[in-house]
């Protein structure tokens, strides 16, 4: 029989990924394609069956409640006895951002003049480094917290109208004496929890490499990085987390938050939250939920949990105002401190090494002008001096938390406010922000809803 000619096979071409199409995955293989109430929660793809129980076990700590030492519930006592709630996830409700409200995930630090013995913020001598607000059962609160708005209005050059609202925090109800002569407070709302694992791993020198503290080439941003003390290598290290950039690494984030936020001590901090002398007289010798409260493995699943959550894709990518605003938020500077993207280094996750992620983010201190100053010294971060935030998943706030307060307080009731409240660093580009078209403002604040 003769051999039948076969046709060539046709030639396969790669398909060519633009940029565009590769910033839609904000964290690389740790990308997440979920745009539902449930979008920070996800875990990293291709997980094995080890990091899936270390997952849902530190879920588990994140979501639940913990509870006063004497319970049966003996893998979750030792609540308090000053808190300022009872569980990670009421002040990270879904993974996500708290609400400038004392319930539902704003709390105050405190210091004084001075700097603690490793250069960080030396804290008031009866109340600590936070106020709590909350207390088991015979236990006194340490005070109240009451807030307060004052509308300012404006007016963009177009002609149209806005207002911001200025916070005025009132703490009052102080059950242990007064506070310190100098001291003084900082208000933070609980941030958003996914993509932390990436962040961790950004090498350092690729932060460095942006920061230009004395503004040699003269574009007057002038990022520089915080320096803080690692607990577990007894040494300074780059910050990489919290509003001021004052934790090194995920580890002693969550711990101090367990102690701080909760009264739950672990290795890392195996003392109660007491300060004073009537808190360490009248409350040490409660029961606790053992020494430490929290177990290193748990402790471990639950920064282990932080690390792996993915991080949502960006949406609309194609839609021609999304593209649009997205040059416009280059062309007016905003990426000057909003770094669109890195390249992470090495984790024992391997989706999380060797990614291309856009945090949107430097990972540095700037200075934000005086509206937004604490006055509030944070290792190398002064009071006017505040971590830019990622915009990764910033749109989901409102799909995820229902509310879309922005800023380190919360004092911004959406994105556009939020923008009008930079300064110091940032101001010439809120200006351009200002001057800019109706149609070109909706198309910036359209693009960062999409991310």
């Amino acid at each position: 029989m003769a051999c039948q000619k076969q046709d060539k096979p046709a030639e396969v071409k790669p398909i060519e990924i633009i940029p565009e199409d590769k910033s839609r995955l904000s964290g690389g293989a740790a990308t997440s394609i979920d745009a539902t109430e449930n979008a920070f929660g996800n875990q990293v793809d291709k997980a094995s069956y080890e990091d899936l129980d270390k997952f849902e076990n530190g879920n588990s700590f994140f979501r639940m409640n913990w509870v006063t030492a004497g319970a049966s519930t003996t893998a979750r006592d030792g609540l308090g006895p000053l808190m300022n709630a009872n569980s990670c996830s009421a002040c990270h409700l879904l993974d996500g951002r708290g609400k400038p409200t004392i319930d539902a995930g704003l709390l105050l630090r405190l210091s004084v003049d001075g700097t603690s013995t490793h250069g960080g913020p030396k804290p008031d001598s009866i109340y600590g480094g936070q106020l709590s607000v909350s207390a088991i059962q015979n236990v006194l609160k340490e005070g109240d917290v009451s807030i307060n708005y004052t509308e300012i209005s404006g007016t963009f050059p177009d002609g149209e109208t806005y207002s911001l609202r200025k916070p005025t925090y009132t703490i009052s109800n102080l059950n242990y004496g007064a506070l310190e002569l100098s001291s003084m407070f900082s208000p933070r709302v609980g941030p958003q929890v996914y993509g932390l694992g990436l962040l961790e791993i950004i090498p350092e020198n690729a932060i460095i490499l942006n920061a230009d503290e004395n503004d040699v080439n003269n574009d007057q941003i002038s990022g520089k990085a915080n320096y803080v003390w690692d607990k577990t290598t007894n040494s300074t290290q780059i910050g990489r987390f919290g509003w001021k950039a004052n934790q090194p690494n995920l580890h002693q984030q969550t711990a101090d938050a367990f102690v701080g936020d909760m009264g739950i001590t672990s290795a890392l901090n195996p003392e109660e939250n007491l300060s004073g002398k009537t808190q360490k007289t009248n409350y040490g010798a409660l029961l606790n939920g053992g020494n430490p409260e929290i177990s290193d493995k748990t402790l471990a699943d639950v920064v282990f949990y932080q690390r792996s959550l993915a991080v949502p894709a960006r949406r609309n990518v194609k839609n021609e105002s999304v593209i649009k605003g997205k040059k416009i938020m280059s062309e007016i500077g905003c990426t000057n401190c909003h770094k669109e993207s890195f390249t992470t280094g090495f984790s024992s996750i391997p989706q999380l090494s060797n990614q291309t992620i856009y945090p949107y983010t430097d990972l540095l201190l700037h200075d934000m002008g005086n509206d937004l100053a604490d006055n509030r010294p944070d290792f190398l971060a002064n009071g006017n001096e505040w971590r830019t935030p990622p915009l990764w998943g910033i749109g989901l706030i409102k799909v995820v938390n229902k509310h879309t307060f922005f800023m380190h307080d919360g004092r911004a009731r959406n994105i556009e406010e939020a923008i009008l409240w930079h300064g110091g660093e940032a101001i010439n580009s809120k200006n351009k922000y200002k001057n800019l078209s109706k149609a070109d403002r909706n198309s910036l604040i359209t693009f960062l809803e999409n991310l």
